[in-house]
């Protein structure tokens, strides 16, 4: 079942015989992948999902078909606790410092492919609207649970007879309120609260005072404090608690021999008179807080200039409609749990704001066990900054961050890795990371995988020729059914459905999602 207080997640299957035009390799009809529409959706839904191959594009959830689609698409996650930064990540960093410090302006182009190429997203996009779902709301609120007849093999899950009688299923989400306080969009934000101040250097050996320190060693905790004070990420307008600040102190200060962390690069106290400020904003895009409505205009023209100048759409493209249905819209319920992050779970915009205006924003979704990254768009008069890169390393940091308030969330999901595009290589360079196995669905390292995709674009990763997909499908009568706004199993919508069997669509479904996912999602039958 969903977590308590969330409603179910409930979806409507497409299927995928179909070909589209690939994004990649510009085949026409090349494109294959399984699709289903998800009206909404529990983050663990999703998390489960992502760890089978899905993704999503606004509400529409789809699946490669990866062993007949022309280019190949491995889900990719860095290991964002064991993150180390590559010569080229911390040439963008330190750019990035230069700017903001010095207003110096390099328009020396980047090595590396920026992380703003989610073709896949813009492409599948197309596809999106085409499978759209047409029904209506009121068939969507479940009433009931069928208890008419027990799914076969029940008694195997310890279920008794009360929890499959007749209930009414909550249709409410829990929702995250912004912060009374909230500050206007562009306007100062309130001070973080500051680690305690250092002593001064005591004077001569006076045991009842603190014991001398180095200058050094005090100018540079005196840094950390400025800083906590300007660049902490943001939550809707509030400043991060006191646990996160120590947190950053404790990860800024460098260890003797030991390489810099991404925290050491990215935050770096700035001199009094440095030329720009650059604050980075989580707001909540669904349901949309306050904040995310009150900078969606501004937002958008941001996206519509990038996609005009980077992408090359004509100026009657990039409507407000799909920018909203694409990045805004998500079936994801906003959830918070005790030991989850402050800002809680769902789909949200990390804004990036550079002397009061909106320069970037990373759609991500924060989910149990990862931040995994949508789509990016900038202002491409900033192009110079390297924002895609700059932005997959501020996602880094930011999982880091969650991970102190929520344990489980430690990878960073960037999507999807095409080897077989050589532009899309990029992705690889953010070590260490591990590609989705297509056929067994477990991680592997990415050092293991290369040779063979160098081999062959399509690849089973697992080696070990007698593994198995462990979360396979074993009983399709336990597929969960909404039907006639009744949740039922399979199994009984089976005997009452009139008309030709739908047992193969519901069999692919199933395979695709996996006997858990199909055990707490609603399948939508007409």
């Amino acid at each position: 079942m969903a977590a308590a207080g969330t409603s179910p997640s409930i979806v409507e299957y497409f299927g995928g015989e179909d070909g589209y035009r690939c994004g990649y390799c510009k085949n026409e009809t090349g494109n294959f992948s399984h699709g289903m529409w998800a009206h909404s959706m529990t983050v663990q839904d999703y998390q489960d999902l992502i760890d089978r191959g899905w993704r999503r594009s606004g509400k529409y959830v789809y699946k490669p078909i990866m062993n007949q689609t022309c280019c190949p698409q491995y889900t990719i996650r860095c290991q964002a606790l064991r993150f180390q930064t590559s010569k080229s990540h911390k040439k963008v960093l330190k750019k990035m410092l230069k700017f903001l410090s010095k207003g110096d302006v390099s328009k020396a182009v980047s090595e590396e492919e920026p992380m703003d190429s989610h073709i896949e997203d813009v492409v599948t996009c197309d596809f999106a609207y085409k499978s759209e779902s047409h029904i209506s709301q009121s068939e969507l609120t479940p009433l009931s649970v069928d208890h008419t007849e027990r799914v076969e093999n029940e008694d195997d899950t310890g279920e008794t007879k009360e929890d499959v009688k007749e209930q009414k299923v909550e249709t409410s989400s829990l929702q995250i309120q912004a912060d009374k306080d909230t500050p206007i969009p562009g306007g100062p934000s309130h001070s973080a609260k500051t680690v305690h101040a250092p002593p001064k250097p005591g004077k001569g050996a006076d045991l009842s005072k603190p014991p001398c320190r180095k200058a050094k060693d005090i100018r540079k905790e005196r840094k950390l404090q400025k800083l906590l004070r300007n660049q902490v990420c943001t939550f809707e307008g509030s400043q991060l608690p006191t646990g996160d600040e120590v947190f950053l102190s404790q990860n800024s200060k460098s260890k003797t021999n030991q390489p810099k962390t991404i925290e050491d690069f990215i935050f770096v106290s700035l001199p009094d008179d440095a030329p720009h400020k650059l604050e980075v904003r989580v707001v909540r895009s669904s349901p949309p807080s306050s904040q995310f409505k009150a900078t969606f205009q501004e937002s958008y023209q941001v996206y519509k200039r990038y996609q005009m100048v980077i992408h090359k759409d004509p100026p009657d493209k990039p409507t407000i409609n799909q920018f909203t249905r694409f990045l805004c819209d998500s079936p994801l319920e906003a959830e918070n749990a005790p030991n989850g992050p402050d800002c809680g779970y769902g789909s949200f915009h990390q804004q990036y704001w550079l002397d009061g205006k909106i320069i970037a924003v990373g759609v991500i979704d924060i989910l149990p066990s990862c931040v995994s990254s949508v789509y990016l768009y900038y202002d491409p008069d900033y192009s110079f900054l390297s924002l895609g890169v700059y932005s997959a390393l501020r996602e880094i940091a930011f999982t880091r961050q969650l991970h102190e308030k929520a344990p489980d969330l430690c990878f960073y999901y960037m999507g999807f890795y095409i080897h077989s595009c050589p532009k899309m290589r990029y992705k690889g360079q953010y070590r260490p990371s591990d590609l989705l196995c297509p056929e067994t669905y477990v991680w592997t390292p990415i050092e293991q995988c290369l040779p063979l995709l160098e081999n062959s674009k399509y690849s089973r990763f697992n080696q070990d020729v007698k593994a198995v997909d462990e979360g396979r499908i074993k009983e399709l009568g336990r597929v969960r059914v909404l039907h006639k706004r009744t949740m039922m199993p399979y199994s009984v919508y089976k005997k009452r459905r009139k008309g030709p069997s739908d047992e193969a669509s519901v069999q692919q479904y199933a395979s695709l999602v996996g006997q858990t996912c199909s055990e707490r999602m609603l399948l939508f039958r007409s």
